[in-house]
Order: structure tokens, then C-alpha cells, then sequence
């Protein structure tokens, strides 16, 4: 048994928590003193290098060692564990090849499109994962190359204004500013056979920094793999789990891309840009390559070669992978948190980071309950399979368990790459994000010097008013729980300018010199999701903090106006309003009944009857049959732009009637979207009358 040194802080944190009675949050205070003092910066390192060995891509027979490497060390911790496998259509390379043709009549060139090798790093020695976006259309074509910038729905009307057209033609974009899959979408819908995508130095290489092996910045010849679907979980079973006996969609049926889709790097791509005519770019749209960027097309010409599998061939088996510890008082109720597991490469960032800290906090968990200490509520600790392809393992656990966890979960934590670098940030549910910032100020720093909210507010200047939580947007497996179900989630990590996204140098080496050579950052976003993961676990009332909610999102509104009056409507915004003041009204009304109720000592029975109560209130922002966009996103509060693919979207149904032009649409959104607001703020006033 490992002896617990304690870590004390300043202050008495019982005043921060939302939830517990003074005596409780005393009580709170020990354990969550106990839960910081266990990760290990050791224990952190080393998993960090067992996990990330070599590239663990989902589908592959690396990655199920990582399956057995999680599960068995949480079985040694004594938590019951499971795993949940599932068969995914995701069809892995045959080729991937690209020629320039420089000039017509000359012989093409192949482009050597893998990593090189760093000497001293032994990760990126070892067999790869091949050079290519997931989903990926098959096709052998060539054709001239015009540059359309990030690829953006606006950088093809700044063509268009140019007389630039990229049909016939292969298109040549940049990575950043939106989604991979967006970026095949527009390049498909404008008539381009065929899509490379790189990083230019620009954005995460030499221009931001030395490059690794040198300093953490992206090399020349490093590249960005990724999907590019544009919806979440198997493409087969599109909105339905992926089991045993479900309806499988023909390929030519599935919603993926039609064209050839390959990623490169920008060494590679100077090939491509540097010999390209056609009108001088906007400055905006000029890279960190050493000479002035052209819209093409030009004379050099590029054939590209991509065929993956096809039928049973093209069929991988994923697993999810979980331990659990049982609730001592509310065992029927579940915080869960979660990060995935698969990679591209060896993922020391991408995600063996976030998978640690899941580790890190069953760890923690285990050992109090080792000690007689078990969270009030149950706490399931996941690994996703699967994410890089399409958040796919989360997506279909989701769709597979949707009735048990709409009716068991609480809430959802999420950590995904957030362990290196000295930047804190997060996002979350508005209801969770003053949990969020209280947790902050319970954990030691990075240096020892104070708190992460110290810290924080250090890098901000003092300014207390910079330090914000973001919202939920997309590219990570909270969608599952936050978008699809209405389940409150959040996440939070550390971060620093970097260049080795999806590449093979994430890495073992890459972490330890560059990322977090200490292993502090992990270690303090382990007691970060550990504190929080306890607070939403131990509180007496689910510490949700409503007012905060409806306040926020009332400013939200502001975003609609603007929307509304650009397009000249006649259409008002004052119902929303007001169902948003009712709501953050009643939410500190049921702060104070709560409190008071606590203080006094509220029976156990009152106190999960308003339990109940308050989980429905963000599932009743949800509706069965989704937005007219995309019926997989149901909740009415926030969704990734289907335009953007990562930011969020606040009021998604409103605004996208908004983006398209739809006023009908947009007023009848309106009404529907007020209507459910104040059939949450009852759920709240529900949860106010089972306390009294």
C-alpha cells in the first residue's frame, strides 16, 4: 500500500463546492487531499512509454495490446473491468502514391510521402502507419493542382472572385481553421478529382519555432494524417449501434468521401506550390514557404494513386475498454469519464496523454477504495477505440447503451491530448464550468507554486475576467454524451504550441524533451479530473450550477441578433430571451433552496429525488428527432458547425436557419427552442420541490 502524503493548501475548499453541506465538504476536502497526492509523475512517464512504443492505429493488432495493457492494470487495482468489442467498416490503405509531372513529356517523379527517420528516436524507426486520410474515395487520376488556401466554403468564393476554378483539377489546401473532412467535402462539391492536404510551416513549423528533432515544431517531412468523415461512428450503421445483427449500409450508400484524399508534407507540398501560375494569392492566404504563393494552376501536373479495402477486407474489429467502482450510496447513478486510446502514430499526446490520466484517476479512486473510501456514486472509467476514425468506439458504446445512460449518467469528463505544455484551458456544459474553475483552485501547479488557478491567472495577467471555459464544439467523444444524449460534459488539459499532430514523431522521445519533460502536466491533469470526477461523485446534490447556465446562454443570444438583423428579418428573439431569464431565475432560486436544505441537513431521500430531477434538465434542451442538419446532434444548446467540423455552434437550430438563409425555419426554431427552455427551468423547479 502506497502512503499518502498530503498536500496542503492555503484555504478550506468547502466553501468552493457546490453540493455539499459544511460538514460534507470537510469530509470532501480529506478525500480530495488523498486523491491529489496519489499520481505519480513515474507512473505517468512510464505508461507513457509502454503506450506509446509504437504506432497503435484502431483496427490493428498494436492497438489491442494497448487494450490488455489498461485492463490489466485496472484489474490489479482491484476494479471490475470489461471490455466491449465492435466490428467497424474502416478500410485501411492498399496504396497510397503520388507523381509530379513537372513538365509534359517528362518522366513523373514519385514523392517519397513517409516520415524520416530521426536518428536517437526509435519510434520513428519502426514500420508506420501508411500516409493517408481515413475514408479516403479510391481513384487514380492526374491533373493540374490549384491552391485553394485552408480550404474554406469562403476561400472557394475568394476564387470564384479570382476566376479560379478547381473542377478537373486537384485541390491543394493547408491544414488548420476547420475539419479535415470539410475540407474534402468543398474540395468534392467544387469539382476537384482529387485533395492533398499539408501543414504549412506557417502554422506548426520552422515559422513558430525549431523543428523536432530540434524543438517541438513540425518538420519538413512530418505529416498529418486523420479521417475525413463527416459524421460520427461506423458509416454503416449511420445513427444505430454497430452489434450483432445490425443493418449494414452498401459502400456506394455510405455518406464518405468520392475522391481521392491524401495527406502531405510541406516539404512535399513546395514541390507542388512553388511552379504554380495563375493569379498572386490574397496576403491572407500566403504560407511560411520561401517564395510568393500562386493560385495555380500552373505547369506541373500531379497523379495521384489511392485504392483501400473493399468489402469483408475492409471490416476491423475496435474495443472499448472500462473499469468500474460502484457507488457506496448512489450506486444508479454514473459519473464517467474517458479518453480514447487509438493513434496514428505512438500518440504520446495523441491520446496516450489523456488515456494516463484516465488511468491515473482509476488509480486513485482504487487505492481510497482500497482504504474503506468509495465515491458516493459510481464512477466508470473508459478508453475509447477508435476516435481518429470518427469518435466511433464512444459513438457507438453511446447509441448501443442510450437507454442506460440516459437514465444513469450524470455527467461526463472527457480528456483528450491535454498533457503537455503549461497552458490550462478547458470547455464545458455552462453548468459545469464554475466546477471547473473551483477544481482549478484545488490543485497544486505545475511548479508547486500555488494553485492551477494561480497560475492561470498569472499567464492572464491578473485579469480574472480571461479566465473562461470554452464550449462543447466537436472532434472529441464527448459528442456522444454532450451532443447526442444532453448529458453535461466537460474537459480540460494543458497545451503549447507544437507540431507533431497525427504524425509519427508524437512520441516517447518527443514528450520527455519537448512536450512535458517532467511529466508535471500529466500528473496535475490527473488531479484536476480527479478532483472534479470526485466532487460530481461525492456531492450530496448534483453540483450543477443552472444560474450560470441560463446566464450564459442568455448572452448567447446576442449572437442570433446579430444573425437576424444582417438578413433584415422581422423576427424576434425576445421569447428565447425571456424563457433564459426565467430559467437562470429559477436556478438560483434552486441554489438557495439547496443550500439551505443542505445546512440544515437534508434526508438522503430528498436529496436524490432532486437528483433525478436535475439530469433531466439539459436531456429536455434535446429533441428525438435532432436539428434539420443532422439528426444524430439532438441537444438543442450547442453543436460542432456543420460547416467548421471543430467549433461550436450555440443554438444550432436557430443559427444554421439563420446561415441558410430560412426564415421560416429560423422563427419556428426560435419558438421550439423557448418552449424547451421552460420545460428544463420546470425540471429545475421540480428539482426545488422534492428538496423542500
Amino acid at each position: 500500500m502506497r502512503v499518502l502524503t498530503v498536500i496542503l493548501l492555503p484555504l478550506s475548499l468547502a466553501a468552493q463546492q457546490i453540493g455539499f453541506s459544511p460538514a460534507a465538504g470537510v469530509r470532501e476536502d480529506s478525500i480530495e487531499q488523498r486523491l491529489i497526492a496519489i499520481p505519480d509523475t513515474q507512473a505517468l512517464r512510464l505508461w507513457t512509454h509502454d503506450l506509446g512504443l509504437r504506432p497503435h492505429m484502431a483496427g490493428t493488432p498494436a492497438q489491442a495490446v494497448t487494450r490488455d495493457y489498461v485492463l490489466e492494470r485496472m484489474k490489479q487495482w482491484g476494479l471490475d473491468t470489461w471490455s466491449k468489442a465492435y466490428d467497424i467498416y474502416m478500410p485501411q490503405p492498399d496504396t497510397v502514391a503520388a507523381w509530379v509531372i513537372a513538365r509534359p513529356g517528362r518522366t513523373p517523379e514519385r514523392l517519397n510521402l513517409a516520415e524520416p527517420a530521426i536518428p536517437g528516436d526509435s519510434s520513428t524507426i519502426i514500420a508506420q502507419v501508411p500516409p493517408f486520410n481515413g475514408y479516403t474515395g479510391d481513384g487514380d487520376v492526374t491533373a493540374e493542382v490549384v491552391y485553394v488556401n485552408y480550404g474554406l466554403i469562403e476561400d472557394y468564393k475568394t476564387l470564384d472572385s479570382l476566376g479560379v476554378s478547381v473542377k478537373g483539377k486537384i485541390a491543394v489546401a493547408r491544414y488548420g481553421r476547420s475539419f479535415r473532412g470539410i475540407k474534402a467535402r468543398e474540395a468534392e462539391r467544387h469539382g476537384a478529382v482529387g485533395l492533398v492536404m499539408y501543414s504549412d510551416p506557417q502554422d506548426d513549423g520552422f515559422v513558430r519555432g525549431d523543428v523536432y528533432p530540434r524543438g517541438p515544431m513540425r518538420p519538413a517531412g512530418g505529416i498529418q494524417r486523420g479521417s475525413i468523415l463527416n459524421e460520427n461512428g461506423d458509416p454503416a450503421t449511420p445513427g444505430y449501434a454497430s452489434v450483432e445483427g445490425a443493418h449494414r449500409l452498401p459502400e456506394d450508400s455510405m455518406a464518405l468521401p468520392r475522391i481521392p484524399v491524401i495527406p502531405m508534407s510541406y516539404g512535399n507540398a513546395q514541390r507542388l506550390l512553388d511552379d504554380l501560375g495563375g493569379p498572386s494569392v490574397p496576403q491572407s492566404w500566403q504560407g511560411g514557404l520561401a517564395f510568393r504563393y500562386h493560385t495555380g494552376p500552373g505547369a506541373t501536373r500531379l497523379h495521384l494513386k489511392v485504392k483501400t479495402e473493399r468489402g469483408a477486407r475492409a471490416v476491423h474489429t475496435i474495443w472499448d475498454t472500462f473499469g468500474a467502482i460502484r457507488g457506496a450510496e448512489r450506486p444508479d447513478e454514473w459519473v464517467v469519464i474517458g479518453g480514447h486510446r487509438d493513434a496514428w502514430g505512438p500518440g504520446a499526446q495523441d491520446n496516450v496523454s489523456g488515456t494516463v490520466t484516465v488511468m491515473a484517476a482509476a488509480q486513485a479512486f482504487a487505492e481510497l477504495a482500497k482504504q474503506g473510501i468509495r465515491p458516493s456514486r459510481t464512477v466508470i472509467f473508459a478508453t475509447w477505440d477508435a476516435e481518429e476514425w470518427g469518435l466511433i468506439g464512444s459513438t457507438e458504446w453511446v447509441e448501443e447503451m442510450a437507454d442506460s445512460l440516459d437514465a444513469h449518467v450524470v455527467a461526463y469528463i472527457n480528456e483528450d491530448a491535454g498533457g503537455s505544455g503549461t497552458n490550462f484551458g478547458g470547455a464545458g456544459s455552462p453548468a459545469l464550468k464554475p466546477l471547473l474553475k473551483a477544481t482549478a483552485r484545488a490543485v497544486p501547479s505545475l511548479t508547486g507554486e500555488g494553485t492551477v488557478y494561480d497560475a492561470w491567472l498569472k499567464q492572464n495577467h491578473g485579469d480574472s475576467a480571461a479566465l473562461t471555459f470554452g464550449n462543447m464544439g466537436g472532434g472529441s467523444d464527448f459528442a456522444g454524451f454532450q451532443h447526442h444524449l444532453g448529458i453535461a460534459s466537460a474537459e480540460m488539459g494543458f497545451g503549447a504550441p507544437a507540431g507533431v499532430y497525427h504524425s509519427v514523431y508524437d512520441d516517447y522521445a518527443w514528450m520527455t524533451k519537448f512536450g512535458d519533460p517532467g511529466y508535471r502536466a500529466h500528473q496535475a491533469l490527473a488531479r484536476l479530473v480527479s478532483v472534479a470526477v470526485a466532487r460530481i461523485a461525492n456531492a450530496q446534490v448534483l453540483p450543477f450550477d443552472y444560474a450560470a447556465f441560463g446566464d450564459e446562454m442568455g448572452r448567447l443570444v446576442s449572437q442570433l441578433d446579430s444573425g437576424i438583423v444582417k438578413k433584415g428579418w422581422q423576427v424576434s428573439t425576445e421569447p428565447l430571451k425571456s424563457s433564459l431569464q426565467r430559467f437562470a431565475e429559477a436556478g438560483r432560486a434552486f441554489a438557495r433552496v439547496r443550500d439551505s436544505v443542505l445546512a440544515a441537513g437534508g434526508t438522503p431521500g430528498k436529496l436524490a429525488a432532486a437528483d433525478r430531477d436535475l439530469m433531466q434538465v439539459e436531456r429536455r434542451l434535446t429533441r428525438p428527432q435532432g436539428l434539420v442538419s443532422r439528426s444524430w446532434y439532438r441537444s438543442l444548446e450547442f453543436a460542432s458547425d456543420v460547416d467548421n467540423g471543430y467549433a461550436n455552434m450555440a443554438f444550432p437550430s436557430v443559427n444554421e436557419a439563420i446561415r441558410y438563409a430560412d426564415a421560416g425555419t429560423a422563427e419556428h426554431e426560435l419558438s421550439d427552442l423557448a418552449a424547451r427552455v421552460d420545460q428544463a427551468r420546470q425540471a429545475l423547479e421540480q428539482a426545488a420541490g422534492a428538496l423542500r
